[in-house]
């Protein structure tokens, strides 16, 4: 549904129309006044694409003053008011395609977009251009033979007006876009401008702009302002350098065939900016909304890291529960009593904590340090997972480790190593029975580092497929989402350690992580 357009807004189509049809380079073809560069049919486009047809009268009533005032064009009344009308009218209806074919805003969000609103407002403008000199022959305004030569600089006029100054004013009707061109002007991006400036400056006074010898220079500025702030800078740096083409012109006083030429080197350079920035804004999204479904399966991985968490201390919960209903049951009110209530809140604290820390983690990557005993850490894990490889089948052998200890987050590592040992349990079981093992084992080198590892009779790791392991949403099982390990990773390297695997006959993980020692020696 098209806006309401208020008396402001219809002051402001017909004030701008005529300021920036003023602002344009007119030069006479056959008594027809146009011009390589007419901004003003933009602003028509962006109201009609905004409002509808309620932009259709101030916008007849704009053509019409700009080409009494600007063009002094000395038409008959009823003439200039059909030729208002005509003009009016195909732009409505350029603008009705854009509207349905790219959206209320009628501008380019990728680069399909960008292809059609290119040959949308091409081909629209011809039309338009070949309907209004066609009337104007018919009427006898325009020599007949002459309607050929005027067609090509009017119809390049408006196209080239529209495909560099639309995106711009479209950005300055827009408060959010306002806001990103303020911030460009305002910000260190404003080098680019600059250089703009600099490179217009000497393209004009030390090249021949006849020849357009150093013309292609301003590609730079524009390619790297769209590359660093998208669209919208490619929009700003296009404008600059628009605004700097008419200054010279009118300083220089170039002919008009070169002037044409000189705006269709502009309309290359806008377009291949707009290129570059469409790119650079769909890589961005693209990139954000990768972000979000990593968050998103971030928030899978931590329900399940809770839900082996939380069983423990729930079901500890809800046994002591029944204790306490049995001892209430039984008239106990001493010492019994109190000591099951504060096991219930001791398991209640430890059920937060573990919420609390693992949010933590997948929210900021923050850890909470504490002194572990490597073989309490490793006893620990094992029994948690002792359950699932009974189930399974699966022997699970846990050597001697070395007594030393580590300087880490408890959770945050036994949740590493109860994923590894259900892969572990996974592709041992795919083994006959009696052939299904899992072992663990650590090792202590003399650098102040501890080297777990956890090996599986399982089928191993092919070694093209060693580093895709750890690849985001690369998983070999039908229901995974490929986090556990990566997110695994990055837990151990958050400790100052490392994940890897080896290639070999069997599975084989290894989990690097310095100990207590070499850990207060780096800090």
């Amino acid at each position: 549904m098209s806006r309401r357009l208020g008396w402001r807004d219809a002051l402001l189509l017909v004030g701008g129309y005529l300021a920036l049809d003023w602002a344009s380079h007119i030069h006479p073809v056959h008594g027809l006044y146009v011009t390589p560069w007419s901004p003003a049919p933009a602003l028509g486009l962006l109201f009609l694409v905004r409002y509808g047809g309620q932009a259709a009268a101030p916008l007849a009533l704009a053509i019409l003053a700009a080409d009494a005032w600007a063009r002094e064009l000395s038409l008959p009344w009823l003439l200039a008011c059909g030729l208002a009308l005509q003009l009016t009218a195909g732009y409505w209806l350029i603008a009705g395609v854009l509207r349905r074919r790219l959206g209320s805003k009628g501008m380019f969000v990728n680069r399909r977009g960008l292809i059609e609103w290119v040959m949308i407002t091409a081909i629209g403008t011809l039309i338009n251009s070949l309907l209004f000199l066609a009337g104007l022959t018919l009427a006898g305004y325009l020599p007949r033979g002459a309607a050929a030569e005027a067609l090509l600089p009017y119809w390049l006029g408006d196209a080239v007006g529209v495909l560099i100054s639309m995106p711009l004013l479209a950005m300055l009707l827009d408060a959010s876009g306002r806001v990103r061109l303020r911030r460009l002007l305002l910000g260190r991006e404003s080098l680019s401008l600059l250089t703009t400036g600099g490179v217009l400056v000497f393209t004009f006074v030390a090249g021949k702009m006849s020849e357009f010898k150093y013309f292609p220079l301003l590609f730079l500025p524009i390619a790297w302002a769209a590359a660093r702030q998208g669209l919208a800078g490619a929009v700003l740096t296009i404008g600059l350098t628009q605004v700097g083409v008419i200054l010279a012109t009118h300083l220089l006083g170039l002919s008009p065939l070169i002037l044409i030429e000189l705006e269709v080197l502009v309309l290359v350079l806008a377009l291949s900016g707009f290129f570059i920035g469409v790119v650079v804004e769909e890589k961005q999204r693209l990139g954000a909304e990768l972000q979000q479904t990593l968050r998103l399966a971030a928030a899978g991985e931590m329900a399940g890291a809770l839900s082996h968490e939380l069983h423990q201390p729930l079901t500890a919960l809800l046994a002591y529960t029944r204790a306490c209903q049995q001892l209430l049951a039984q008239g106990e009110s001493g010492e019994r009593l109190r000591d099951v209530i504060d096991r219930v809140v001791a398991e209640s604290q430890r059920a937060a904590d573990v919420v609390s820390r693992l949010r933590d983690f997948f929210r900021t990557g923050t850890t909470r340090l504490e002194r572990i005993w490597l073989r309490e850490l490793l006893s620990s894990a094992a029994s948690r997972c002792a359950a699932q490889a009974q189930q399974q089948g699966v022997e699970l052998l846990l050597r001697p480790a070395p007594p030393c200890a580590l300087w880490a987050d408890r959770l945050q590592l036994e949740v590493v190593l109860r994923n590894l040992l259900a892969n572990a349990f996974e592709a041992a079981a795919e083994r006959p029975e009696g052939g299904r093992e899992v072992r663990v084992s650590a090792q202590q080198d003399s650098a102040g580092r501890v080297c777990i590892t956890i090996e599986d009779s399982g089928a191993g790791v092919a070694e093209e497929m060693v580093e895709h392991l750890f690849e985001a949403f690369h998983s070999s099982k039908a229901s995974g989402m490929g986090l556990g390990l990566p997110i695994s990773r990055a837990i151990i390297e958050a400790h100052g350690g490392n994940l890897w695997a080896e290639a070999a006959d069997h599975g084989v993980f290894k989990v690097l992580l310095p100990t207590e020692e070499a850990a207060a020696h780096a800090t």
